[in-house]
């Protein structure tokens, strides 16, 4: 009987076959019809749309956790377990992916990235990579003389860190090689930014410019002029003078920030902080099809996109389950990397303690009202003294406004990032309900420059992974692209290592803070599942679940550590439908993971400018992104900046 069901799962699957004992030979084709009519007769098993088969699946469901085949029905799963068993949902019209010993693991999920900034990245100007000052400018000098004098020159992903030495660029060093173009370049991690001296001049700052609320213009110690550094909320002054991006703009950013997205094995994002125009957008993407990942977003924290959402009310499931909204995104304070962290004692390296921006009472209003109407907070919170003050003011408003006053009982608010803690607050995470949304990636990056803003002894509380879950709080794993690369493999590997990506872990840096596999890898499934109110149809492979899949070339679980980066994604299945797949590699071994971008030494590709160039609302003529699918597609939705979803 086995040897039988082998033999129909081979013919099934493969067509005609032979028996290399007897030599018979059979149609498998027609075996397949038959076999497939009778598990559609009546009080038979219905067939599957999908069968996915012959794979390692781990399933992080606990009553179940391995199988090797998985039937999907009308975008959900019906069976998970062997291959011959899946074998009895084929119909007549069940499609079958055979994995071929793949890895399939639940849908990854991003807890925390910005949709519109990873497109942007990968068609504007792109300064990751440039390890060097000369390579940086190098690059800026190469955008110049392909842009007619005076429009902006405008880029992201610079870090000073791996420099030497490690100093920020200055106004002065940009206006050697672009004297008549204003220019705007943006820190990897969003929160500084260097201009020169036309940019400063047509932003109306000098020495007597005074630093904005939540804000700082670096200026020289001796002349009191601005150095062309400008630090969180003072990036501002110069930001609203740039060319306004159109909805096609937007559009682009959107569609090539999904389909990098989709290639890297995310199924779904949470995506940190929208404008109306940006939520419209990506609801009439989602609507249309044009967008295949699953959305849950957060309203930026202005008082339009707040009061929208207030009024409104959560947006939960819309376009099939592609696209929800019920939170918004907060900041308390800034980045460690630009010392805009709000640090309980002055920076090791600075003379500051860094910057809240929110006011406490302005966040607690906030949160009272969020409450009440059911809508989550996530808040930016990097320094201690700003996860403290965030901690506090979330424990304030739960004492203030009880359960039964809640339209939420359990409203699962998070700290994101949470990365420098004191460690008396670590239990209170837990204690509160409190979700710490994560991103390893970070501390590998930031070992290069952290112990100098905070000294050793700080460093007993930064990315405190382990002591987070042995307190019993739960980790949403993301990555902050385009802080960061935004690649799962490096962000479980991070989180797994402690170490960058060359293998290097700085003194003091804490490996025993480091994370099981199963625990990184349920950072990047089931606990994001749970943080975005999905862990009924999300984060396992299980029953009744969503059919989200990433199918990886290894197993993340057992591999080598040194062969996680060079593991690859085969596969991004979402409700079902493969809409990714890895083309066949033509040479050689797969390449590890991150090579497209990054801020790693020695890891980064060399900066791609692009002929898409910030204009005017309307300006035409800009290519799209050569790997999005723009088919036969009408063009992308274009809603009005003032329309209210």
């Amino acid at each position: 009987m086995l040897r039988m069901t082998h033999w129909m799962t081979h013919w099934m699957t493969y067509g005609w076959t032979t028996d290399r004992t007897t030599g018979w030979w059979l149609p498998g084709m027609l075996l397949g019809i038959l076999l497939g009519l009778s598990a559609a007769a009546p009080g038979r098993t219905p067939p599957a749309d999908v069968l996915f088969i012959n794979g390692t699946v781990h399933t992080l469901d606990d009553r179940q956790p391995r199988a090797e085949a998985v039937a999907v029905r009308r975008g959900r799963i019906v069976f998970v377990g062997s291959t011959a068993e899946a074998i009895t949902y084929r119909g007549p019209r069940t499609r079958l992916v055979d994995l071929a010993g793949a890895v399939m693991y639940p849908g990854f999920t991003d807890a925390h990235c910005h949709l519109f900034g990873i497109g942007e990245r990968e068609l504007t100007l792109n300064l990751e990579g440039t390890n060097t000052r000369a390579a940086f400018l190098a690059a800026v000098a190469a955008r110049v003389a392909q842009t007619p004098k005076g429009e902006w020159i405008v880029g992201r992903g610079w870090i000073e860190t791996f420099w030497t030495p490690p100093t920020f660029p200055t106004a002065a060093e940009l206006d050697a090689i672009a004297p008549e173009h204003p220019v705007f370049l943006v820190r990897a991690d969003g929160h500084a930014s260097v201009v020169n001296t036309l940019a400063l001049r047509q932003a109306g700052i000098d020495a007597q410019t005074p630093n904005p609320p939540g804000g700082d213009i670096l200026r020289d110690a001796t002349t009191g002029q601005p150095t062309g550094m400008l630090i969180d909320r003072a990036q501002d002054l110069v930001r609203r003078l740039l060319p306004r991006l159109s909805p096609e703009d937007y559009a682009r950013a959107a569609m090539a920030g999904a389909q990098r997205e989709l290639s890297l094995g995310w199924c779904t994002i949470h995506n940190a902080g929208s404008s109306l125009l940006e939520t419209n957008l990506l609801r009439r993407l989602c609507r249309t099809g044009a967008i295949k990942l699953r959305v849950y977003n957060a309203a930026a924290n202005r008082p339009a996109e707040v009061a929208a959402l207030l009024r409104r009310g959560p947006i939960i499931g819309e376009a099939n389950g592609r696209f929800t909204m019920r939170t918004i995104k907060a900041y308390m304070d800034g980045a460690l990397g630009s010392r805009g962290a709000a640090l309980l004692a002055p920076y090791a390296d600075a003379d500051t303690t860094g910057l809240f921006l929110t006011p406490p009472d302005e966040l607690r209003a906030l949160c009272r009202q969020a409450l009440r109407a059911g809508i989550q907070i996530q808040t930016h919170a990097i320094g201690d003294r700003a996860n403290r003050q965030v901690l506090d003011i979330y424990e304030q408003v739960f004492a203030e406004v009880p359960p039964a006053q809640r339209r939420v009982r359990d409203p699962r608010w998070r700290i994101e990032h949470a990365q420098i803690l004191h460690p008396s607050d670590i239990p209170r995470f837990a204690q509160l309900g409190v979700i710490a949304s994560m991103q390893p990636s970070h501390a590998i990056s930031d070992l290069h420059f952290a112990p100098r803003r905070l000294g050793l002894e700080r460093l007993a509380g930064a990315y405190a992974w382990r002591a987070l879950l042995d307190g019993k709080a739960i980790i949403a794993g993301g990555s902050d692209a385009p802080v960061e690369r935004g690649e799962p493999l490096i962000e479980f590997y991070a989180a797994v290592t402690r170490k960058d990506l060359t293998g290097f872990s700085g003194a003091g840096w804490h490996p025993e803070q480091a994370v099981s596999r199963l625990e990184a890898l349920k950072m990047l499934t089931l606990w994001p599942a749970y943080a975005a109110f999905e862990e009924d149809l999300a984060g396992t492979i299980a029953v009744g679940k969503r059919a989200d899949f990433t199918v990886l070339s290894a197993d993340l679980l057992t591999i080598p550590e040194t062969d996680i980066l060079r593991a690859r994604c085969l596969m991004t299945i979402i409700g079902g439908e493969v809409v990714f797949r890895a083309q066949e590699p033509t040479t050689g071994n797969s390449a590890p993971a991150g090579t497209g971008s990054g801020n790693q030494p020695g890891k980064r590709r060399a900066p791609q400018p692009h002929n898409w160039c910030r204009k005017q609302v309307g300006a035409a003529g800009r290519p799209l992104d050569a790997g999005i699918d723009h088919g036969a597609k009408q063009p992308p939705p274009q809603p009005s900046a003032i329309e209210r979803f």
